[in-house]
Parts: structure tokens; C-alpha cells; sequence
């Protein structure tokens, strides 16, 4: 039977179950990435399970998101990371080597491999033609351990590109389409396949640009083909040998499937506070900016940077706009360098910022008060830049050119100068030696503890019932940015659970931290709306709110990662059975839910009584027998450890 590019990758790493949409499938993962936002859980969380060292052809960690070193914490938890790494097993990238993906994709991206990230965005190593998911970090550490991961095995939509990209219009506005048809949850349970004659227009960072944007479409993936331009890429990196020809069979089909014509593209725009509020730039044009801010995961390679050089070469920007310029990797700076594109950027008037996420996450780079801010990042969550009220703006690197050069949000075709070209070199200046490969041997290595890091909570068991009050109840797409922030007062505790949880919602209700801690020991609820926890894998928006007694959370949908790392943390994550109901439920109520136990283990509807009102809701879980078992034991943590007690007996 003829095979899409997604199934051929997933049939090769099937341990268990049926390739039919719907169906829990399990996946041998052969690498696995982990950066330092998520990845000192992991390791935490490796010790805590008493695992050994890695069994997976490659791991890597690398230090991107807290690079500022305002005191102690940071660089603690950085020297934590390297012992852990070498004790271990796993490859380090110290701070300043540059953002895990396009370093990932640089140095061991290989196609027809698996990759199992900590972090939301893995998925743009599809762009090489692997089946790369971003997941919670205990998933990630149990794939580290040799485990499979688990996964609902999504629909595969066949995107047909065809066309050629026109001036001025770059991958970022075929991402930004893509979203503007499908919004932020248009991709939830499916993986996104591109295939088509277009695909020889984009190179494989083009491509790395859509694939790592398909998280904010909620899609569990994208995967591209890995043909000749992918080949260019790998042996531009001195890594020729590793690539293989991975393409669709003749005939192959999709669950789903659209049209894309890269020729009738024009430049786009994300506008506030959403991926998915994509208009035309003209629509948006004329509107003052203060910052224009250039690299991130979803626009880091070397043209992203060299067009910007050569748009505003000979030229200065804006007086009022600050000029942001975030180089990716410690080997796209050198090259920039190398090649004159740096100068020009300095001249024009460029702040030049260490080699790392810092402005996408918040930390640093904030914009001022009601002032916009132009980004080529991929997230503009309500104050995830640092600045409560925000005005973050998503576009292209050309878009974000144009506009630091006008002062106002400007379509970048509007410049009276010719478009620049720019081909991908076939030599680079190449970084190997900053990438410190794992021990050989354990032997007596002990991990670096500074005092900020805290062992992991002890969880109970999961109650027949359970009576709390509503402590929160939030509408539609509450992002894991708004369920527990990152930033610079925030992501340093990171390695802190009893701290980092004082933050949980604050960027909704500030007073819930103290509300929750009055019910840590009998517990509590939450209350959202539809696609609930996107955005981030961070599972400290799960491990937190746990750390406060939040017990279930009630919804119309979740988003994929986050609710699996309620699972894990053994939340209860329960969906309205009649979505209405949930507009009769006000914070404060207090609901009950009895014989839980029974109704998880026979997939039986759950009832939850408001106290408060006397009304009854039907709810669903939708747990498999696997996610069952983690609930009741309080969280996966306590079912690795169980299991690892009977084998050993």
C-alpha cells in the first residue's frame, strides 16, 4: 500500500498499536532534545525515577532560554546541566551556543529518525524529514531511558505546495497563511505534511521556518520530504553522509488535504495577542512601532539575518524603533560575521543580543508601555515579551526590515529598493568544538546542586472523591504563558517547584496563588473553555498548579502536550459532556466528584455536583488504561517508580 512521508516514518518506529486516527500508538524514539526551561525537570526527574544513563542513539541538552546571569540561578542551574549531561550520557550546548532547534538541525538532525523534544517547537526538525514531537518532560526523560512514547496516532493532512515564492514574500508568510485559514487549533491531532513541485523553491531552513510554526497551529507535528535541498543542507553542515532520500510513494494518500500556491502569497502579519489573528500587512500598515525584533526558532537561519543585512544595508533605522538582532547559533554569528552581514546590521543601527531565545520568552527585550513591537518570533501570547499589556506584532524578516526602517509598520514592497538575493552557501565557517559530548562512563561523577534547586514533590494518590472549589474559570486558548509565565522574575526557578509556583496564573488572577494555598491539602479546580494549555510544553503549567492542590481541571478541549502533563502529574483532566454547561459554572462553586476510581478505570461518564447550585454535569475522560494508571497513582513519577520496584523483585 502506497505511503506518505508521515506514515512510512511512523510504521518504521511502531512498537505498538494500529496507524488509525484515534488509535494510541507507541513510538521508538532514537533522539531526543531538551532545553534548559524544561530540561532541568528532566534530569530531576531522571534522578527521581534512579535511572541510569541514556538509551538512545543521541540526547542532547542544550542552555538557550535563561541566558541572563542576574544572580546565582541561572548559572547554577547551567552547572547542574552539565553534570547531569555527563553523568548521564547526554550532549551539552552551554549558553551562548545558540537555540536547541537550529542547532539541533545544524549538528544531528538526521532524516528518517525520531525525535522527542521538551519543548512545543521540536517539531521544526520535520523540515530534514524526521518525525520530530514535542512532549513533557517526563515523556522525555522516559524516551531518554529507552521507553517508547505514547501518542494518539493523528490524521495526516497533505498540504500540496506549488508556485514559487513572489519579492518580498518569504516562509514565514506561509506559515502565517496557514494560520490565517486555520487559526491556533486548526492542526490539533493531525500531523501537517507538505509535498508538490513548490518544495524545490524552499530550502530546508525555509522549511524549518513552517515546520517549527506548526506548533502554534496545535498540529502534533510537520514532516517534509527529505530530497536535494535537505542534501544541500547537511553537506553545507559537513554532514553529507547522514542524508537519505525520504519521499511520498506514488499514489500516496491523506486524511485530509489542501492546496497552497506559494506564487499568490503576500506579506502577512500576525497582530496581537494571537498566531492566529493573521490579516495582509496592508491592513495593518501606517501603525507606529517602537521595536522590530530579528530571530527566534521560526525565522534562525542565515538568509533570515543576510536579507534583513542587505534591506537596510546603506541605510538607519528609525530614531524611536529599537532595532533587536537575536543570532541563533553561535556558528550563524560567525558566519554572519565572516561574510560582512553583521557590520551592515551594526551600522543600521542594530542591537546585537547573545546567541539564544531572549526576547521570545521575556527575557529581556520587553517593549514599551502600549508601544508595538514587531517580531519575527512564534508566539505573541498576551504578555509573554515581558510587558503585561503588550502589542506584539508576528511577521517576516523582511516585513520586520522595512518597518524598523519607516518607523511604522511598513509592507515591505512599498521600499523603493530592488529585493535582495541571497542563496544559501555551499561552505560555512562550522562550530564543533562548543558542543562537549557526553562522558564516557558515569564513574564518580555527582551532580552540581546550587542551593535554588529543590528536589520534585511527593504527589498522593488520586481520591475517590473530590470536593473543591472552582478556583479559576478562563474562556478559550488559555496559553501555558498565562498558566505559569516565563520571563526573567519567573523562569529562574525553574529548578524550584514550591517557588516558581507563587506565579501560577498570575498573569490571569494574581491573587490565586494565595486563594490555592488555602486548599493545597483538600484541593481544588479550574474551569477553561476550548483548547486549553496551548502553546509551550513547559509541564511546570502542570507540576505548579498540582504543587497548589489543583486536583481536575474541566473543559470544552485541551491542547495535546498540556494535557498529557496533567496526566503525568496525575490531574485529572475531564472534558463538558454538553459544552453549555459550562457557562453555568462561576468561580467560587463548589463541585463533586465521587467514585472516580470505578468511572476512570470502566471509562464510565463522571458526574460533578455543584454544591453551590445544585446542578449536575457530565463529564468524559477519555483516558487510556495507561493514562488511567497514572491519575489514580498521582502521577507517573509514582508508576516508574512502582514498576521499577516489581521488576527488581
Amino acid at each position: 500500500m502506497a505511503k506518505n512521508v508521515s506514515q512510512k516514518l511512523i510504521a518504521e518506529h511502531l512498537v505498538s498499536g494500529k496507524m488509525q486516527p484515534g488509535e494510541e500508538i507507541a513510538l521508538k524514539i532514537d533522539q531526543t532534545l531538551t532545553q534548559d526551561a524544561t530540561g532541568t525537570l528532566v534530569m530531576l526527574e531522571f534522578e527521581a525515577m534512579d535511572l541510569p544513563r541514556v538509551k538512545t542513539e543521541l540526547s542532547a541538552q542544550y542552555v538557550d532560554h535563561n541566558l541572563l546571569q542576574t544572580d546565582f540561578k541561572n548559572p547554577d542551574d547551567h552547572l547542574f546541566l552539565r553534570s547531569a549531561c555527563q553523568k548521564f550520557g547526554v550532549w551539552y550546548s552551554g549558553p551562548g551556543n545558540g537555540v536547541s532547534h537550529p542547532v539541533h538541525m545544524e549538528r544531528f538532525g538526521i532524516p528518517g529518525k525520531t525525535l522527542l523534544g521538551s519543548d512545543s517547537h521540536t517539531c521544526a526538525a520535520g523540515s530534514l524529514g524526521m518525525l520530530a514531537i514535542g512532549a513533557g518532560g517526563l515523556e522525555v526523560a522516559l524516551a531518554m531511558a529507552g521507553e517508547p512514547f505514547y501518542v494518539n496516532m493523528p490524521q495526516i493532512m497533505g498540504v500540496r505546495l506549488t508556485g514559487k515564492l513572489p519579492a518580498w514574500v518569504s516562509a514565514k508568510d506561509v506559515i502565517l497563511e496557514m494560520l490565517r485559514r486555520h487559526d491556533v487549533h486548526g492542526g490539533v491531532g493531525k500531523i501537517i505534511e507538505y509535498y508538490g513541485p513548490g518544495l524545490q523553491n524552499l530550502s530546508a531552513m525555509d522549511r524549518h521556518v513552517i515546520a517549527n510554526m506548526g506548533a502554534e497551529l496545535g498540529a502534533t507535528t510537520t514532516v517534509f520530504p527529505s530530497d536535494k535541498r535537505v542534501k544541500s543542507f547537511l553537506e553545507a553542515q559537513g554532514r553529507g553522509e547522514t542524508w537519505c532520500e525520504l519521499k511520498a510513494d506514488i499514489n500516496a494518500q491523506y486524511d485530509l488535504h489542501e492546496e497552497l500556491d506559494l506564487s499568490k502569497l503576500e506579506p502577512l502579519i500576525a497582530c496581537p495577542s494571537s498566531p492566529g489573528k493573521v490579516l495582509p500587512v496592508t491592513d495593518v500598515a501606517g501603525r507606529e512601532i517602537y521595536q522590530s525584533m530579528v530571530g527566534s526558532s521560526a525565522n534562525p537561519g542565515m538568509r533570515d539575518f543576510a536579507i534583513v543585512a542587505m534591506i537596510v544595508d546603506n541605510r538607519r533605522v528609525h530614531d524611536r524603533v529599537s532595532f533587536d538582532i537575536n543570532p541563533t547559533s553561535r556558528q550563524i554569528l560567525t558566519n554572519l560575521t565572516r561574510k560582512g552581514y553583521l557590520d551592515k546590521l551594526i551600522q543600521a543601527g542594530a542591537r546585537l543580543h547573545q546567541s539564544g531565545c531572549n526576547g521570545c520568552i521575556g527575557m529581556g527585550q520587553a517593549p514599551a508601555t502600549g508601544r508595538i513591537s514587531l517580531r519575527t518570533v512564534p508566539r505573541n501570547f498576551p504578555g509573554r515579551s515581558g510587558t503585561k499589556e503588550d502589542q506584539v506584532y508576528l511577521c517576516s524578516p523582511e516585513t520586520a526590515a522595512a518597518s524598523a526602517l519607516t518607523g511604522k509598520i511598513t509592507d515591505p514592497r512599498t521600499l523603493e529598493i530592488e529585493y535582495p538575493q541571497f542563496r544559501e552557501p555551499h561552505k560555512q565557517e562550522l562550530k564543533l568544538s562548543t558542543l562537549m559530548p557526553p562522558a564516557k562512563s558515569s564513574g564518580d561523577i555527582t551532580l552540581e546542586k546550587g542551593p535554588n534547586i529543590k528536589p520534585l514533590p511527593n504527589f498522593e494518590v488520586l481520591n475517590d472523591t473530590l470536593e473543591g472549589p472552582v478556583l479559576l474559570k478562563v474562556g478559550d486558548n488559555t496559553s501555558t504563558d498565562e498558566i505559569l509565565p516565563a520571563g526573567t522574575r519567573v523562569l529562574p526557578f525553574r529548578s524550584n517547584i514550591p517557588e516558581i509556583s507563587k506565579f501560577t496564573f498570575s498573569q490571569i488572577d494574581e491573587s490565586y496563588y494565595e486563594r490555592a494555598m488555602q486548599h493545597q491539602k483538600s484541593g481544588s479546580l479550574v474551569v477553561g473553555g476550548k483548547n486549553y494549555g496551548q502553546g509551550s510544553s513547559r509541564e511546570h503549567a502542570a507540576l505548579a498548579p498540582r504543587y497548589l492542590g489543583l486536583r481536575a481541571v474541566i473543559v470544552k478541549s485541551f491542547a495535546r502536550i498540556h494535557r498529557q502533563n496533567l496526566i503525568n502529574f496525575g490531574i485529572l483532566p475531564l472534558i463538558f459532556q454538553i459544552e453549555a454547561d459550562w457557562e453555568k459554572i462561576e468561580q467560587n462553586d463548589v463541585l463533586r466528584l465521587e467514585n472516580l476510581c470505578s468511572a476512570l478505570k470502566n471509562g464510565d461518564v463522571i458526574e460533578a455536583v455543584n454544591q453551590t447550585k445544585k446542578q449536575c454535569y457530565p463529564l468524559e475522560h477519555r483516558l487510556t488504561k495507561r493514562q488511567t494508571e497514572s491519575v489514580l497513582a498521582g502521577g507517573l513519577i509514582n508508576v516508574t517508580r512502582k514498576n521499577k520496584k516489581v521488576s527488581a523483585a
